[in-house]
């Protein structure tokens, strides 16, 4: 008796979780995928003042467009699928909350699949493969560093609610992290105008940094002893960069990993090759 109790209980709970997942829409039932993004972090994403080169109106911002490399995933995922496309920027830390109570279906804004965020949202994906760099000035005095250890003493940031910013300076010994700042844009910037010593992102963001701040030099020091350490592990959860929607939307998710899955590292590279050769110099 008590095992027959035991086994319908299970199975209750079982069938509880399955009408609780089945709940969750899909967000595209009405054929359009509505996304956000900061429209503020180049290559991955900007506003621009019309539709060149593909760009799509932000719905919430009358009048501007957002382009880049997010932009150009989000509408090979819509035309695989049949979807018309919707983008509206949100702030950085308003993403993941937004994508949670539904204010949009899915966030492609150049996220990192964490596994803190994973706790929060699904993912789908990667869509990119990132590599983590310090961006300094050409003639400043770290522009001949070869490893962290060379950046000891030196003061830096990186945007807010990033890997950035949490994970990878702490690991730099005797560097003087500042507050982070708000925005992509913002921590350029602070680099820009003497505030820091260098700034740590991603390679995607500091090929476009150089190109819109030729007086930029890029520090990638992969490969060495001397690089951001991470376990396989971490390095999958933290550099990868992903496609996250509400937990338990497995309909979307599969729609888009059927999209993802088809391209290869060299696809994403191309497209973020593009995306970066075609960003505006100053957002």
């Amino acid at each position: 008796m008590k095992k027959m109790l035991a086994l319908l209980i299970a199975l209750m709970l079982s069938l509880s979780v399955c009408t609780a997942l089945a709940d969750v829409p899909s967000g595209v039932e009405d054929g359009v995928l509505t996304i956000a993004m900061e429209c503020a972090y180049a290559p991955y994403n900007w506003t621009q003042s019309d539709d060149s080169n593909g760009a799509v109106p932000i719905s919430n911002v009358p009048g501007s467009y957002a382009n880049g490399y997010d932009v150009m995933i989000a509408k090979k995922i819509c035309e695989a699928n049949g979807w018309q496309l919707e983008v509206i920027q949100s702030d950085w830390d308003s993403l993941v909350p937004g994508v949670q109570t539904g204010t949009f279906d899915a966030i492609i804004a150049g996220q990192s699949m964490t596994a803190e965020r994973a706790e929060q949202v699904d993912f789908a994906g990667p869509y990119f493969y990132a590599t983590i760099v310090c961006l300094t000035k050409a003639d400043g005095p770290y522009a001949g560093a070869k490893g962290l250890a060379d950046l000891a003493g030196g003061s830096c940031t990186a945007q807010i609610a990033t890997i950035w910013y949490d994970t990878c300076l702490p690991q730099i010994t005797g560097a003087n992290m500042v507050p982070a700042a708000e925005t992509a844009p913002a921590m350029l910037m602070a680099l820009e105008t003497g505030m820091v010593d260098f700034v740590c992102t991603d390679m995607p963001t500091a090929q476009g940094a150089v190109a819109a701040y030729p007086d930029l030099k890029i520090l990638d020091f992969s490969g060495t002893d001397g690089d951001f350490q991470f376990t396989e592990q971490e390095r999958a959860e933290n550099v990868n960069i992903g496609v996250s929607m509400m937990k338990g939307n497995t309909v979307l998710k599969e729609a888009v990993d059927s999209v993802l899955s088809t391209m290869t590292a060299d696809d994403f590279n191309a497209l973020m090759a593009y995306a970066i050769e075609i960003q505006p110099l100053s957002e």
